[in-house]
């Protein structure tokens, strides 16, 4: 007779997380249920279990059952980064758009201290901290004037948004935010290994008082974490290697489609035929050339047609791929990143770039005010860089272009479009999600009345109503 089902919690107060994956491990040779299992363990046979199981014999999605909530305060965003490269892990972080940031809300890194490059350090940092300051109330007084010019209403809240939303180019990456973080115990460990291999001391300590703070509740499972020689030896030797090459063209286009699939319509069609019918991909890709148009509109339909804004689309859209190489200011690619499920790889982030002037900038008669900024951010760069490339980072703002490299498939960039073509998005992350969204457009026959932005926007608007030309170096 089969026993009823039953649904319900592990109750985290009174299990620790490595019992709780144990518990979960056990099932798979134990016919009792999960809270008989827990009742029998300890700590200690938990910790035996890990060490035998996980760490002797490799079996780490066991620790993946393992979960915790991590609270960090005080990190530079340049931390923040490192901290959220994680793809398997979610995050919580102080936004840029909706708080403001005090004057000493900034990190100095341990490098620089008591070296003669401190005192440029800190003061321009504080420049750029005072400078922003300086701005907040400027900008907001400007956009009040315009939206009563236009009739426009807008609540205390909407003005606080877009003055933020122009303010935040202000702010250098040495600015503190705090992150809350919720991973598993099989994540955490391939964070901790990245942020004690990193190039900055910040997040290697960040690193090890992480290990410090979650090893009181995983003790077996990420108590060999260590530094990573493969990690730390890459970067060195392959920027010794592309020195000579490090030229760049000035005029080259800030979004480039450098590769895509030519037939990923096909492969998405074919998979989803395979995921309902009785054949092989090849059959069913044979069957799909010689399908009329009615039936190939019918699975067109079937893909796209009933799907409401909260749905998640069928995962055989992953069956495609496109690589951009992007250009960014910093405060974009600070959103864009989240997007985990893409491939990023981003440069260092440097003056190199030029940077974005927000057009509200010039309207509140800000824009001398704010070149001074960038340039004396620039200049700061140039003094640090030759001796401590990574720490040089810290003192560029949001403003300054980043280049990034991403590849995504159409399930994801699905979901990307939508989130960041909406109105409420940042205007500099819908500039690029708009270009993005376009250039894919141009790769599509049968699915481009399917692949829509979420306004009547285009990129060439975004530019013209919320930027002038930017600074290229």
């Amino acid at each position: 007779m089969n026993e009823k089902r039953r649904v319900y919690l592990l109750d985290n107060k009174k299990l620790n997380p490595e019992t709780i994956a144990v518990t979960f491990a056990k099932t798979s040779r134990s016919s009792e249920s999960f809270d008989q299992i827990a009742q029998e363990l300890s700590d200690e046979k938990s910790a035996q279990f890990h060490e035998r199981w996980v760490v002797g014999y490799g079996h780490a999605s066991i620790a993946e059952h393992a979960v915790l909530h991590i609270a960090v305060e005080n990190i530079s965003r340049l931390a923040v980064e490192c901290l959220e490269s994680n793809r398997l892990a979610s995050y919580t972080e102080k936004s840029s758009r909706y708080q403001v940031w005090d004057e000493d809300c900034f990190f100095i890194p341990p490098e620089i201290k008591g070296t003669n490059l401190e005192e440029t350090y800190c003061h321009t940092i504080s420049t750029l901290f005072k400078k922003y300051t300086h701005a907040l109330p400027m900008v907001q007084e400007t956009l009040e004037k315009m939206a009563a010019w236009e009739g426009e209403q807008l609540s205390e809240r909407e003005l606080h948004t877009r003055c933020m939303d122009v303010c935040r180019y202000y702010l250098p990456a040495a600015a503190t935010a705090n992150v809350g973080i919720t991973i598993n115990a099989r994540a955490l460990e391939h964070a901790l290994r990245k942020m004690l291999s990193h190039p900055l001391e910040e997040v290697r300590q960040l690193g090890r008082e992480t290990k410090e703070v979650a090893i009181t509740h995983l003790p077996t499972l990420i108590k060999y974490v260590d530094e990573v020689p493969y990690l730390t030896q890459a970067e060195k030797r392959t920027r010794d290697l592309c020195a000579k090459d490090s030229e760049r063209i000035e005029d080259e286009d800030w979004c480039t489609l450098v590769d895509y699939d030519r037939q990923f319509e096909t492969h998405i069609l074919s998979a989803l035929m395979l995921r309902y019918g009785q054949a092989s991909y090849s059959q069913m890709e044979e069957s799909l050339q010689n399908f009329s148009k009615e039936q190939t509109q019918t699975l067109l339909n079937i893909l796209f047609g009933k799907l409401d804004s909260h749905d998640i689309p069928l995962r055989e859209l992953e069956y495609s791929h496109f690589l951009f190489d992007l250009l960014m200011d910093q405060g974009a690619y600070f959103e864009f990143k989240r997007h985990r499920m893409m491939t990023q790889t981003a440069q260092p982030l440097s003056s190199h770039y030029g940077y974005a002037v927000p057009k509200l900038i010039h309207q509140a008669g800000l824009q001398a005010d704010y070149i001074e900024a960038m340039e004396l951010a620039k200049s700061t760069y140039e003094a640090i860089a030759p001796t401590l490339p990574a720490v040089a980072s810290y003192v560029i703002p949001n403003g300054y272009n980043r280049k990034v490299l991403a590849g995504l498939n159409l399930r994801s960039a699905i979901h990307f479009v939508n989130l960041r073509t909406a109105p409420n998005a940042h205007f500099a992350i819908r500039r690029v999600a708009n270009r993005m969204a376009e250039e894919i457009r141009r790769t599509m026959t049968l699915f481009k009345p399917y692949f829509y932005t979420m306004s009547t926007e285009n990129w060439q608007n975004i530019e013209a109503e919320f930027f002038t030309d930017p600074i290229r170096y």
